[in-house]
């Protein structure tokens, strides 16, 4: 099939609060010193149970470090909601109570912390492409006030067509789902996307949305193309409205990938990504080691190496997929 580019739509609660706050011997004499002060900004919004487990786990990962909150460190966090305007003022809100260190979880709240200050120091649990951001200088070395943890790789997006492929064989056409105010990565991640397509005579569709009207716009047209398939890119908007997604993909029989494993967790078909909580337990290492002295532009920018397939059974029987056995064989993680 002659491939062709074209727009598809124009344009834990108080559970995850508890965590470990045991600190080896050896920083028991720091606590005598100075309270130091972490500023932790989310793109999404308070009530996001997910966010808030993964905000605990790096507090979790401090605490082991010895950096217990109300003793030797204050920890102040605030939620972006999912509006770049109100993230933009929270942004500058934490950067106004001068913390040593920053945490940004989100590309738009890297960004909105990067507008805010050039001189605290920022590490990033969730960033998909630093360098093409301009938020670092390279990997190796970034430069400036800013390293971190990299989420998802653009080229992660061919083995998402290869997998979607495989659990529905006969796909003819898969959509990227992507908000393009907020997915400055979305044109590489479409360009791996479609390479694999092309190997496969599957049409790669762009769906670009930036609202909700538009995501069920768009899964409605989809769904009245005959073998169609969609890929959910790894973004903000897509994290922030997937409980949408994975309804109406399901609604719609509409075979789904997604970025990480909180997808599969709440319903979704099939997940090919990192394990989400694992860059934040990484952050807490890097803003360890800043209090301690070291900066950011020291520390090289880390990729991820390790990606995990999850299978939603319950999800795929009631869309009525028979999932392979090859399929479940090569899955890490299969829900029933």
């Amino acid at each position: 099939m002659r491939m062709r580019r074209r727009e598809f739509i124009a344009g834990l609660g108080g559970a995850a609060s508890a965590f470990l706050t045991a600190r080896p011997r050896w920083v028991r004499a720091q606590q005598g010193g100075p309270m130091k002060r972490v500023g932790v900004l989310s793109v999404f919004a308070e009530n996001d149970t997910q966010q808030h487990l993964r905000i605990a786990t790096f507090q979790s990962g401090l605490a082991k470090l010895g950096w217990a909150d109300g003793r030797n460190v204050r920890i102040d966090t605030r939620w972006g909601g999912g509006d770049i305007d109100h993230l933009r003022a929270v942004a500058a809100e934490l950067v106004g109570l001068r913390p040593d260190v920053l945490l940004a979880n989100g590309t738009p709240a890297l960004a909105a912390l990067q507008q805010a200050t050039r001189a605290i120091p920022i590490v990033f649990a969730t960033v998909n492409d630093p360098v093409d951001g301009g938020f670092v200088a390279s990997l190796a070395r970034p430069g400036g006030n800013i390293t971190g943890f990299i989420a998802t790789e653009a080229s992660l997006a061919g083995k998402w067509v290869d997998l979607l492929n495989g659990i529905a064989p006969g796909l003819g056409r898969a959509a990227l789902l992507f908000n393009p105010d907020l997915a400055s990565t979305a044109g590489e991640f479409f360009r791996h996307a479609e390479a694999a397509a092309a190997r496969l005579n599957v049409e790669m569709i762009a769906a670009a949305v930036r609202d909700e009207r538009d995501v069920e716009e768009a899964l409605a047209a989809l769904a009245r193309l005959q073998n169609g398939g969609l890929l959910v890119n790894a973004d903000a908007f897509t994290l922030h409205h997937r409980q949408q997604i994975i309804d109406l993909a399901t609604q719609h029989r509409l075979p789904a990938i997604y970025s990480s494993r909180s997808y599969a967790m709440d319903g979704g078909l099939m997940s090919y990504g990192i394990d989400p909580i694992d860059p934040y337990r990484q952050a807490a290492s890097y803003v360890d080691r800043i209090l301690r002295g070291e900066k950011p532009a020291d520390l090289p920018v880390q990729a991820p190496t390790r990606f995990e397939l999850v299978i939603n059974l319950r999800t795929a029987r009631a869309m009525g997929l028979d999932v392979s056995r090859d399929m479940l064989s090569i899955a890490d993680e299969v829900i029933e």
